[in-house]
């Protein structure tokens, strides 16, 4: 069998990948390549009888009418053109994107963490000397500063991350409110203090609300004006998804006034520009699109993409197949 491996450089030198590209290596003939466009891909991709992949180049109709013996494909991630595409040719294929899910899932928590605590404001103010050390206490208390004991969550797709999500927060006693409209009720029954509602009652309920939805069609903007002018006072609010769920003028206006916050893993441009106002806002906590990015994370996606490979060959049903029903969870581009 005839393995191309199409990632960025880095998967093939770290230490941690060493296991996965070992295994692969007793399944078949293995060509690495970190190729980028569709042109640079043709080649190999005509040669390959299974291709391990992330999301680009997108693997066209074209491309793959040049592929006749692709018989597996498998996609650290996809984006619903390249799934639609994967779907109607029939080629079995694997996605496993997932293996982000727990780090994402934890990232958000210590944003909210960090964000009502104010940890990373009392760190920088402890590395430049002028912390605000007890003085009257308790009457110099901050009221913003804040416990996430029972307080409310608005959740925003509740795919994997956002059920990770609420796992982590069982022990804090908080009340869930869930946006999803493809979430089963079998799934959110598995969550005692969770609720299904809809998108501007959830604003006004929750006292911090967390982004984990897909970038798509439906859900371009779904944080605008309006809906941004619905956050609570003093409310946090969490984006660990997409940077275009949130219309990003709007969330500064709203910054600028003082009486939310916001902590930012993503962003419409990246990296960001130096002169984004948001750098300059003291209630802006913003981190570098880090969210899923620890190596575990990488281990996972990687495995179980080989996981699969090996089920394929040995003709067992894989583990994390891609489906029809995947699509409203994956980015449109």
């Amino acid at each position: 069998m005839n393995i191309l491996v199409n990632l960025p450089d880095g998967f093939f030198t770290h230490p941690d990948l060493t296991d996965a590209f070992a295994r692969l290596a007793t399944l078949g003939t293995v060509r690495k390549t970190s190729h980028n466009r569709a042109e640079e891909i043709a080649g190999d991709l005509a040669w390959a009888d299974a291709v391990l992949m992330w999301s680009w180049p997108l693997l066209t109709d074209d491309l793959l009418d040049g592929a006749p013996k692709l018989a597996y494909r498998g996609h650290l991630d996809i984006n619903q053109q390249g799934a639609r595409i994967a779907l109607a040719r029939g080629v079995p294929a694997s996605v496993s994107r997932a293996g982000f899910s727990p780090a994402v899932a934890e990232m958000a928590l210590a944003l909210i963490l960090s964000t009502l605590r104010r940890v990373s404001d009392y760190h920088a103010q402890m590395r430049s000397g002028d912390e605000p050390w007890v003085k009257a206490f308790p009457g110099d208390i901050d009221r913003r500063e804040r416990e996430l004991t029972g307080r409310s969550v608005g959740v925003v797709g509740f795919g994997r991350v956002g059920r990770r999500l609420g796992e982590l927060l069982a022990p804090f006693g908080c009340a869930l409110n869930v946006v999803d409209p493809f979430v089963p009720d079998a799934v959110l029954e598995q969550f005692p203090t969770a609720t299904r509602r809809d998108l501007r009652p959830m604003l006004e309920a929750s006292d911090v609300v967390v982004l984990c939805a897909a970038a798509n069609e439906g859900t371009r903007h779904l944080l605008g004006r309006e809906e941004i002018a619905l956050l609570r006072p003093d409310g946090v609010l969490v984006n660990v998804a997409r940077a275009a769920l949130v219309d990003t003028d709007a969330l500064v206006d709203r910054l600028k006034r003082g009486d939310l916050f916001a902590a930012l893993d993503v962003f419409d441009r990246e990296p960001l520009e130096p002169t984004s106002p948001l750098r300059a806002l003291p209630n802006a906590y913003l981190t570098p699109h880090r969210a899923g990015g620890v190596i575990a994370s990488v281990r996972r996606c990687v495995g179980w993409l080989v996981d699969d490979l090996e089920a394929a060959l040995e003709g067992r049903p894989p583990q994390h197949p891609l489906t029809e029903s995947m699509l409203p969870s994956l980015d449109e581009k």
